[in-house]
């Protein structure tokens, strides 16, 4: 592959600046068609980004000639079927994270990757974003010394459209989303402490439904200890008031501690024996843009990417466990 071309399942709002001008914006990447059900909008997309291609069908899409690899950004209830589809056709694929609604559906996207020899990667961003690799290596260069504990919490509160009994946003309908908000914003977080910290061995939680507003879970308290020892307790919740509103991860070490934020951008703060510090790192204007760029890179045969579908298959694993799916 001399050049990537991109074909993009899905032009919802996670693709209108998040990743889509993205593929535009690297060196040997180019994304020249999109795809969406309703072909209005999907055309629409196309002429607001300068796409050269539109589609209302996915299969079409998948099966253009000129396109060599495949993003989708739909619900993660598609994202096995797309992606089985764009490997056998011979196109590798970059999905949206999560990686699919449930584990036992990423074992059979990987399964299709090893078959056809293709890789498979997951918009797992902050494996990439320079706030997060800062973290990453403030823990590696020893500054908190042997990390012990990860306090973490994500306290939000409930969304507008979450009191819509009869049409509740996508990501709190379980056999769309895989879960409620939990399944759709945690899997950051476990994602990244997994990349720091490696595997998990024992996973502890409760979860629970407090305001009734739809039928997944709003509420997830989780004790995990991973395979080096380091205990995390995290905490979830999405219907808190607002002055209660917290995004927070406190990693400790025998000889300090980092605080960090997910999705509130704060700044990152070190206490140590012989640092005090902050940080204030920002974010591109195109967040998935330097994890694109590794997928790119991978697919040109340049480096590697450090998030892919078995990466991003055991992040839905710990979920699952979390949720007491398996």
């Amino acid at each position: 592959m001399k050049e990537v071309h991109w074909g993009m399942i899905g032009c919802g709002s996670v693709t209108e600046k998040k990743s889509g001008p993205a593929f535009n914006k690297i060196e040997g990447s180019r994304l020249i068609a999109a795809m969406r059900r309703d072909g209005e909008k999907a055309k629409d997309y196309a002429s607001r980004h300068g796409i050269p291609k539109w589609y209302d069908d996915a299969d079409k899409l998948i099966n253009d000639p000129d396109v060599n690899a495949i993003y989708i950004a739909t619900p993660p209830l598609s994202h096995k079927e797309y992606t089985i589809k764009a490997l056998e056709a011979g196109k590798p694929v970059y999905v949206e994270k999560p990686m699919a609604a449930n584990y036992e559906d990423c074992l059979e996207m990987n399964l299709a990757a090893e078959k056809t020899g293709l890789p498979l990667y997951v918009a797992y961003y902050r494996r990439s974003l320079p706030y997060f690799l800062k973290v990453k290596d403030l823990i590696e260069s020893g500054k908190i010394g042997e990390v012990r504990i990860i306090q973490l919490k994500l306290l939000l509160s409930s969304r507008h459209e979450d009191h819509d009994r009869e049409n509740p946003p996508w990501r709190v309908i379980p056999e769309i989303a895989g879960g409620g908000y939990f399944y759709d914003m945690a899997c950051h977080q476990l994602d990244f402490l997994y990349y720091l910290f490696g595997p998990v061995k024992t996973i502890h939680s409760c979860m629970e439904n407090f305001a009734g507003l739809y039928e997944a879970e709003d509420t997830v308290s989780a004790n995990l200890v991973f395979e080096n020892g380091i205990i995390l307790n995290g905490m979830w919740s999405f219907t808190v008031s607002g002055s209660s509103q917290e995004d927070q991860i406190d990693i400790i070490g025998d000889r300090g501690r980092i605080i960090f934020s997910t999705f509130t951008r704060s700044p990152i703060v070190i206490h140590a024996e012989k640092i005090k510090a902050t940080y204030n790192i920002a974010h591109p204007a195109n967040i998935q843009i330097h994890l694109i760029q590794f997928v790119v890179d991978a697919l040109l045969g340049k480096g590697e990417c450090p998030s892919t579908g078995k990466t991003g298959a055991y992040t839905n694993w710990i979920m699952d466990k979390i949720l007491k799916k398996i």
